[in-house]
């Protein structure tokens, strides 16, 4: 990827994305057993806070493995608009900096800047209705770089899938990786069939683009981020010992092998590894 002035760049690492995962408090703890005894790694101490600018109280703590991290909260008040909504959390280097870059970029800012316990915080859109938290910690955290780099798997519409590439190119200066029109249709459910599908890369990681006409079975289109593994097998038996359940798949197309499971709380989510021989 071509250099980026440092004044232009914003984003810090992938190490840094997080999915934001909200279960009921009842599901934090099954949920983050079984999410580290599928994938590995370690949870920060579960703390009761407030990460919200208006009054709300939740559980949150952070997941960490080799193959990316989640933000856990297990809200015990209402979940005040629109949080539950944002897809993922990005660390910036400067938060005014990274809003105005948004916006000039195209970006809506849903949730102006407002301050959480170690930082600040915003909400964006992207078009067609993409909302992403960007972050910034007062400390700046230090994790390690990943074994492999997760996708955010995003669903657009035809009609809003070009804008959005526009943008969020302008905004993090990523580029994209490959553009596939007539993609296999057994990675949204159906099998025989053709979508389009795109992959985007830049300094906040990856993005799988999945261009639909919204025409999807359970699970797909549910999903926010697809995990890489390096035995698939392997990794789905780690899961279904610990709660999980194999809601798709496996299947095999673009040189992986790939399944959609649900884990305790209701979070699902993609897991694959390279085909054997790729």
């Amino acid at each position: 990827m071509p250099a980026i002035a440092s004044e232009l760049q914003v984003g810090v690492g992938a190490q840094y994305d997080t999915t934001h995962v909200y279960v009921a408090a009842d599901d934090v703890d099954a949920f983050s057993k079984s999410f580290l005894a599928t994938f590995g790694g370690t949870s920060t101490k579960q703390v009761v806070t407030t990460v919200t600018p208006t009054p709300s109280k939740t559980t949150s703590q952070l997941l960490q493995t080799p193959f990316g991290a989640v933000s856990l909260f297990g809200f015990q008040t209402p979940i005040p608009y629109p949080f539950g909504l944002e897809r993922t959390g990005y660390l910036v280097t400067d938060m005014d900096k990274a809003v105005a870059a948004a916006r000039a970029a195209g970006a809506d800012i849903l949730v102006a800047p407002f301050p959480d316990p170690v930082g600040r915080d915003a909400v964006i859109q992207w078009p067609d209705g993409v909302n992403m938290q960007l972050y910034w910690h007062t400390a700046s955290p230090s994790h390690p770089a990943l074994q492999t780099v997760p996708e955010n798997r995003i669903y657009l519409s035809p009609d809003g899938a070009a804008a959005f590439v526009h943008d969020f190119l302008a905004f993090s200066h990523g580029k994209v990786v490959s553009d596939e029109s007539n993609a296999d249709g057994a990675e949204i459910g159906r099998p025989g069939e053709k979508f389009h599908r795109i992959r985007i890369e830049s300094i906040f990681g990856k993005i799988v683009l999945l261009v639909t006409d919204g025409h999807l079975p359970f699970p797909y289109g549910r999903e926010v981020t697809g995990y890489e593994v390096t035995d698939l097998k392997d990794t789905l038996e780690k899961a279904k010992a610990s709660g999980v359940q194999v809601l798709g798949g496996p299947y095999v197309s673009d040189g992986r092998e790939a399944a959609m499971v649900e884990f305790p709380g209701g979070y699902i989510a993609e897991i694959h590894a390279k085909s054997v021989g790729q």
